[in-house]
């Protein structure tokens, strides 16, 4: 490890000021970044305020909400989505359009709720006041900010205790499979289209949403957002309650309360049910932006009354009667969790403690269905093929043929291991599809699934993404039952999965098929809401396989340290890993530019296009907006014509939550914004551009993860300090394959986060769930 000498070069182009953090007064815990989407859709971010959108998962990928409404980037909660891929002819329906469908499908058969989508917001100009702070927070969400309270980001959990049941106990309905696809074939192509634009509610229903919004002084270029979010009579549903309001993403309580006390006048007061049964479902979308699949009922309750509650139990109890949230008791057997108490009556059974939990049903129903398809799988592994699987054991030695014996007998197997174990599943893939089984990898990533092909034992058949196996570009045809035609059904990527992606993979394999789920769980977690890796590993109900491959040269012994909570000097002859000192963000930005134009080309090779810049959050002085405009200053410069893009620059493409696809603009036109990405073409509205896409040179690790590049930039500045953790460090510094470089200007927040931060809390209810395969195993 070298550090590299300060240079006299000037400074680059200036970047903005650091905004304020942003959360509520006395909330606990700061972002996490994201989407869906926040601080980067699960991890932390550098906090910003509302209308100038700053991620944090995670939450993050996370458009968050776009970024984890994208996602996870409530903490930058998730971000993200992959583009549609190559062919000729006319354009089909894309890979984004297919998966969005296919979610829809789905969510309605697991859910029973209609899918919610973004609309595009216009420009809001002239306007000013109220009007102009809501507008501008609801535009930051879809350009991918972070929602402003950080009540979930790192939530307490205060000690079990029983509490007066709010509500009824529901219970899960089994979901039901996908509707089968027209033909079944091989692994297909993406072919290229234009991205989709979603189909949007009636004139007539965004015209009576803007008519009620102006009443109420909220602007009226909110009316499109306002009728997807709410959907038809949506106008009606304002007037008679405003605090609905809060079902667009980016609207704060207090937004929607000077909405409301525009619209109620002396009608409206904090004790209203309306606001409480409201507030309560939007805690708990932001608690899936930050990762989250439900929170326990008193932080809940904690949450409402900081909110302005006055009764939050009464609160809590209502929004379960009305059946927008469902409510949970899970027996408490953890780890020094209290022992059952017995019970007065010697006949009854002695009580345990339990948690009560509270979730929205979106992600109650995708948990369930996610345990009752892997309890499937785990308890109905095929006994046909024996012989098959023999010969497949006989073609792998080592970690691979330990990983296919256990798979011969189990219908889920977990593998973990770095960047190099993916070579074991790989092994794995090409002797099951050498001895005639239906066998096929999934990755997060396009740039994951060319990796994966690349390797020799798969000879480049048998991969796709996750994404597209979902969408039906990608992967087999589906049987009579509407489940997918597969044997065998490898993930690498695991921990990116998020809860309903992971519902919709296990949900579409057949009775008796065989999944295996890999990858690195020092990784950050997914941008959606979930840790459905950690928590399956968490419940030791199949067999679990640790790969013993270590990743090679100085960037693998750095990161393997890191993974142990170690931040070690590493031996690097050739220059592989160089921390570049700096004093402040502008230097920060500056040696950036530096490193990516002129000095790493220079010494390693390695072209401007194959180096990655990885920040931890949008915004700030260093964040991904300033490297992102001083880099395009210097590589590409132009007016930005076409949206403030220019043919040739790098751009991070996200049409959907929770995944980012790198590409470049190729023109502009009165069609829209054209890019490739992967490879392949795909056109972007102009009303969808500023939501969409992001200029990408510079990433957050949400973002990158999943990918790999032949040299990385890790930009540290000082004020980034408590974005910083083990998982988001790991994750960063293992994106370059030949070539690290570390500006650090965190000083002692880095190797105190590697030794002392580990991932943040997500509360969740899978390994829960699984409880009873873990017993029986």
């Amino acid at each position: 490890m070298s550090t590299e000498p300060e240079t006299t070069e000037e400074t680059g182009p200036g970047t903005p000021e650091m905004p304020e953090a942003q959360g509520a007064p006395g909330t606990p815990g700061a972002p996490d970044e994201a989407a869906g989407g926040a601080s980067e859709g699960a991890e932390g971010g550098v906090g910003e305020e509302m209308a100038e959108s700053a991620e944090g998962g995670g939450p993050a990928e996370a458009a968050e909400a776009a970024e984890a409404a994208e996602a996870a980037e409530a903490a930058e909660a998730a971000e993200a989505a992959e583009a549609a891929a190559d062919g000729a002819g006319k354009p089909e329906l894309s890979e984004a359009a297919a998966e969005l469908a296919a979610q829809r499908v789905e969510r309605e058969r697991i859910e029973r709720r209609r899918a919610e989508r973004d609309g595009p917001v216009e420009s809001g100009a002239k306007l000013s006041g109220k009007a102009a702070d809501l507008l501008a927070a609801v535009r930051a969400v879809e350009a991918g900010g972070k929602p402003a309270s950080t009540v979930f980001a790192a939530p307490s959990r205060p000690a079990p205790e029983r509490t007066p049941e709010p509500g009824p106990a529901a219970t899960a309905a089994a979901p039901v499979r996908p509707a089968p696809e027209p033909e079944p074939e091989p692994v297909r192509q993406e072919r290229p289209a234009p991205a989709p634009t979603p189909a949007g509610p009636s004139p007539r229903t965004v015209d009576a949403v803007r008519r009620v919004l102006a009443e109420g002084g909220a602007p009226e270029a909110l009316g499109q957002q306002a009728a997807v979010a709410l959907g038809e009579g949506a106008g009606e549903l304002l007037r008679a309650d405003p605090w609905q309001l809060l079902r667009v993403p980016g609207v704060r309580p207090e937004q929607a309360d000077g909405f409301a006390r525009a619209l109620l006048g002396a009608e409206c007061g904090p004790q209203d049910e309306r606001r409480g049964r409201a507030v309560t479902v939007w805690l708990l979308e932001q608690a899936a932006l930050a990762g989250h699949t439900a929170l326990e009922a008193p932080a809940l309750t904690a949450a409402l009354a900081q909110r302005g509650v006055p009764d939050p139990e009464e609160a809590v109890r209502s929004t379960l009667a009305e059946g927008e949230a469902l409510m949970f008791e899970d027996a408490l057997e953890e780890p020094g969790a209290p022992a059952a108490q017995p019970a007065d009556d010697e006949e009854e059974e002695a009580e345990r403690p339990v948690r009560v939990l509270i979730a929205l049903e979106r992600y109650a129903m995708a948990e369930e269905s996610l345990a009752d398809g892997l309890a499937r799988l785990i308890n109905s592994p095929s006994q046909d093929g024996e012989e098959t699987w023999v010969q497949v054991v006989a073609a792998l030695s080592g970690g691979a043929a330990e990983l296919a014996r256990a798979v011969a007998g189990h219908g889920l197997v977990l593998h973990t291991g770095g960047d190099a174990s993916r070579a074991e599943p790989a092994a794995l893939l090409g002797a099951a599809r050498d001895a005639g089984l239906r066998a096929l990898a999934v990755c997060h990533t396009a740039d994951g699934r060319d990796r994966l092909a690349a390797l020799p034992p798969t000879r480049g058949a048998g991969v796709g993404t996750v994404a597209g196996l979902l969408a039906g570009t990608e992967g087999p045809g589906r049987d009579g039952d509407g489940a997918l035609e597969l044997d065998l059904l490898i993930v690498p990527d695991a921990p990116q999965l998020d809860v309903e992606s992971a519902a919709m993979l296990v949900e579409s394999l057949p009775d008796g098929a065989r999944l295996v789920l890999g990858g690195d769980p020092a990784l950050l977690w997914s941008a959606g809401p979930g840790r459905v890796f950690a928590d399956l590993l968490a419940a030791r109900a199949c067999p679990q396989i640790a790969s013993r491959l270590p990743d090679p040269g100085p960037i693998g012994e750095l990161v393997s340290g890191i993974g142990i909570g170690e931040l070690n000097q590493v031996e690097a002859p050739g220059k592989e890993v160089v921390i570049v000192p700096v004093r402040d963000a502008g230097e920060a930005v500056h040696r950036t530019v530096q490193l990516v134009a002129d000095s790493v080309p220079r010494a390693f090779g390695v072209p401007v296009e194959g180096t990655v810049v990885i920040t931890p959050g949008h915004g700030g002085a260093a964040g991904t907006r300033a490297l992102n405009a001083a880099l395009k200053e210097r590589l590409n410069p132009g007016p930005g014509r076409f949206g403030g893009f220019d043919p040739g620059d790098r751009i991070a493409y996200s049409p959907a939550p929770g995944r980012t696809l790198p590409g470049t603009v190729v023109r502009g036109d009165a069609e829209g914004l054209h890019l490739s990405c992967a490879g392949a073409p795909v056109v972007v509205p102009r009303e969808r551009v500023e939501a969409w896409v992001r200029h990408g040179w510079a990433l957050t690790a949400h973002q990158a993860v999943g990918g790999r590049w032949p040299a990385a930039v890790v930009v540290l500045p000082g004020d980034a300090a408590q974005a910083l953790s083990r998982p988001w460090v790991y994750t960063a510094f293992g994106r370059g394959e030949r070539h690290l470089s570390v500006v650090q200007g965190a000083e002692g927040a880095l190797p105190r986060a590697v030794a002392e931060i580990p991932a943040k809390a997500r509360t969740t209810r899978l390994a829960t769930l699984l409880r009873p395969q873990s017993a029986m195993d």
